[in-house]
């Protein structure tokens, strides 16, 4: 068999010719209990859809392929895969973040930092060091980075991240839910790699998912296995039948989004009523050359801005764009645009005329000319 790349593997998600009527669509198998036979044991490799069944055990494997990973579990959201991941943590060992991500998980680790579960560090992006700085050679178990970085775009080195993490005996995961396929951080040294499946390896702003993949079978990886099990956080079978529809076309998506941003960025860098423009495609970002480094299709479909005029400027543009739809979330084949300040937690480190922009797939000249309309002169 000839080799298949990483786009035919993703078109093909789940493909067979059915033997009985030649369908070329997988079918969706809702059972949640599986047969034994007379010797009761199990008639396949399912018993009961809690642990597993076809159609999820189908979009695990691509996805694990298309990541370079092991294996891959799906789970019921984001950030029931983000809990999962946290359980496989000791009590009382020391994790460390980003002080700027997404507040959602953020938001989880605080929780059981005050609970005293965990000991949380968080580090600012000002200067590659603090992210060492931050680690405790010994006490550190869990190294968590998002690159880019939401809502700032700040990109992270994933492999001079694995390298301080693996150095003093932690494990780095890293979340790249913002660069499906642009960016495979199993293959620059991560453990985890972990997605809002929510997002762009669904595409079309219908399902809830969540996707975390190991690069290696361990100790670690049976413990967020167990977790899932244990407390029934999997994915539904119609939805992972749906993540697999939408992974069918996850490159085309991805190469289509992320040259719409190049163009948008680069028309905001050059417009008096945007600054301090985030993209790390823009060769003045300062992230652009690590991202040049591990991003290898595309510098993704997310960016940011801020608007002249400060908050009032910004929440009237957000109300004033006719394409971009006012919405929170990302990697749809819609473009959102948001005022991000309003849906942070209180004492966020988000400015307040920051807006952050998903781009999707609609003719860049548009949303070019929906954002000049909107933007103030």
């Amino acid at each position: 068999m000839t080799h298949r790349s990483r786009e035919t593997e993703a078109v093909h998600a789940g493909h067979f010719i059915d033997p009985h009527d030649g369908a070329v669509v997988p079918p969706l198998q809702m059972s949640t209990t599986y047969a034994r036979g007379r010797s009761y044991e199990p008639a396949g490799d399912f018993v009961y859809s809690r642990y597993g069944s076809p159609t999820v055990s189908t979009v695990e494997s691509v996805v694990a392929d298309l990541d370079g990973g092991a294996e891959a579990r799906l789970f019921s959201s984001g950030l029931a895969g983000f809990a999962a991941v946290l359980e496989s943590v000791p009590t009382g060992a020391h994790v460390v973040a980003p002080r700027i991500m997404y507040h959602g998980a953020q938001s989880w680790l605080r929780r059981l930092h005050d609970r005293g579960r965990i000991e949380l560090t968080l580090f600012g992006l000002d200067r590659p060091e603090e992210l060492v700085e931050a680690i405790r050679p010994g006490a550190t178990d869990l190294l968590w980075i998002e690159t880019p970085v939401n809502p700032t775009w700040d990109v992270i080195d994933i492999r001079a991240a694995a390298s301080a993490a693996h150095e003093a005996g932690a494990v780095l995961a890293v979340d790249a839910t913002v660069t499906p396929v642009t960016t495979r951080p199993i293959e620059l040294g991560a453990d985890l790699t972990f997605h809002s499946a929510t997002k762009a390896y669904n595409g079309h702003s219908d399902l809830l998912g969540g996707i975390v993949i190991t690069r290696d079978l361990d100790e670690r990886w049976a413990q967020i296995c167990e977790a899932r099990d244990l407390g029934g956080a999997i994915l539904g079978q119609f939805e992972a039948w749906l993540l697999m529809r939408g992974m069918r076309t996850l490159f085309l998506r991805v190469d289509r989004s992320s040259a719409n941003a190049q163009a948008i960025a680069e028309f905001l860098a050059a417009h008096p009523g945007a600054y301090d423009v985030r993209y790390p495609g823009l060769p003045g970002d300062p992230g652009h050359e690590i991202a040049v480094s591990q991003m290898d299709r595309g510098f993704g479909s997310m960016l940011s801005f801020r608007v002249a005029g400060g908050f009032d400027a910004a929440r009237r543009l957000v109300t004033s764009t006719n394409v971009f739809i006012p919405a929170t979330s990302l990697g749809g084949v819609e473009s959102l645009i948001e005022h991000r300040i309003a849906v942070e937690p209180e004492g966020s480190a988000v400015p307040d005329d920051l807006m952050r922009m998903s781009v999707g797939i609609e003719p860049a000249d548009e949303l070019i000319a929906d954002l000049e309309q909107a933007l103030p002169a």
